[in-house]
């Protein structure tokens, strides 16, 4: 593949400045970054783990980052070119909460049928707990299961199992650590 995005052309720097909430410079920054990281323009999922790994050592990052990955790698093809790296990051950095709120139901949403379940809760809750590399101390959040039981409980208002965009948006802005502990909350 060679240097496939080695550089910007103005018309990708033009969208990005109008699809993000990054300016033309911070974009070319990112972007010299990214290049010195994935020389081909790509960055893998073993790469984007490696990453996670430096933040977190303390603990096991590898299941989560894949499933970031998933919702960053947005055409599914297995990599993440720099638009995608970029738009995620604009989100995840710099969103309004409610874009963080759906970009962060599209990570819990692990099958993109629109619903979050108990099991794709518990997949993302367990991740977590395996990449923070310790369990919460208070007692009815001990486990993954435990904290699944305690969100489903304060969010799930038809008690069907499984949550709407609409209820965990509504939870999610009732109870803020579910932005926060996805490092989603900002400043």
């Amino acid at each position: 593949m060679g240097k496939k995005n080695s550089k910007l052309k103005q018309d990708t720097i033009d969208r990005l400045t109008t699809d993000t909430y990054f300016t033309e410079k911070e974009i070319r920054q990112w972007h010299k970054g990214f290049l010195k990281d994935c020389p081909n323009g790509l960055l893998t999922e073993q790469g984007f783990i490696k990453i996670y790994k430096q933040f977190f050592p303390q603990g096991d990052p590898s299941k989560f980052a894949s499933l970031v990955f998933r919702v960053f790698d947005e055409n599914n093809d297995g990599s993440i070119e720099f638009e995608e790296f970029i738009r995620a990051l604009s989100i995840t950095s710099r969103g309004n909460l409610d874009e963080k709120l759906n970009w962060a139901f599209r990570l819990y949403d692990v099958d993109n049928d629109g619903f979050i379940t108990r099991d794709e809760m518990y997949n993302i809750v367990d991740a977590i707990y395996q990449m923070v590399g310790q369990q919460p101390a208070t007692e009815d959040e001990n486990t993954p299961q435990k904290r699944v039981d305690k969100i489903f409980d304060q969010m799930d208002k038809n008690h069907d199992d499984r949550l709407t965009l609409e209820e965990f948006r509504d939870g999610s802005k009732a109870d803020p650590r579910i932005v926060q502990a996805l490092s989603l909350g900002g400043d």
